[in-house]
């Protein structure tokens, strides 16, 4: 692992325009369950099924039911030292974006500002009549589903669900920071999940250094430039901190 971290520590700290990429390990650290995880199960339900237009159409109410039982968990959730190491790179580098494939809004709390949340927000709803988007911070929702104050349609969580295509601008986003960069940092994903499971491979072919950090193994692992295993709330401050030391030197 020292190698791993030595090898990461030269790459972040030689960056200058870093985009970072975070999956659902770095909010698990937060407390925060995944879809794969043992916690993936809610009422014998697979969140598979729930997170569909299929799913909302046939019974709002249910879908509403099990996305104000994560907003619950997420409402007390607090950032992780991981969440906080990002957005001291934030403040170190001259370029810096985030994309993240979490909805939980925990590196907003924890002061990161330029995000891009790839999947949406859970603290977003949207009405399925006139698009209207609203943020929403009410937990629980007192009526389910929750109705547009505009036309008074039927609101639904402003996030990409199973069989919707993610908004074409924020791909052109992410792969435009990834274009720029000179570092693409990946922080607790599995690199299962597409589009951002290429974005590893798409930085390489274009010549740009990869570090991952993640407490398994991915697909990509043998083909990045720096594989650090392990909880990125314990790695990822170890290469801020030392990067911010150097800095004030």
């Amino acid at each position: 692992m020292e190698k791993g971290i030595a090898k990461a520590y030269e790459l972040v700290s030689s960056s200058n325009e870093i985009v970072v990429l975070t999956g659902a390990g770095i909010s698990a650290e937060s407390g925060i369950p995944t879809y794969r995880g043992q916690e993936g199960l809610w009422r014998n339900y697979d969140p598979h099924e729930l997170a569909t237009p299929e799913a909302f159409f046939k019974n709002p109410k249910l879908v509403w039911e099990w996305y104000d039982s994560r907003r619950a968990i997420m409402k007390n959730a607090k950032p992780n030292p991981g969440h906080f190491a990002i957005t001291a790179l934030e403040k170190e580098k001259r370029d810096f974006t985030l994309i993240t494939q979490n909805v939980d809004g925990l590196h907003f709390a924890a002061g990161t500002r330029n995000v891009i949340e790839i999947h949406g927000s859970l603290w977003e709803i949207k009405c399925t009549e006139c698009e209207k988007i609203e943020k929403n911070y009410q937990v629980p929702i007192p009526e389910l589903p929750p109705k547009c104050d505009a036309c008074g349609g039927v609101m639904r969580p402003n996030t990409v669900w199973f069989g919707e295509i993610i908004p074409m601008e924020r791909i052109d986003r992410c792969l435009f920071a990834i274009e720029q960069c000179d570092l693409l940092l990946i922080v607790g994903t599995s690199g299962v999940v597409e589009p951002t499971a290429s974005m590893g491979l798409i930085a390489k072919k274009s010549e740009k250094p990869v570090v991952e950090i993640n407490i398994e193994i991915t697909p990509g692992t043998g083909l990045y430039d720096a594989s650090v295993m392990g909880k990125s709330g314990e790695i990822l401050p170890l290469l801020v901190e030392s990067e911010t030391s150097r800095n004030r030197m």
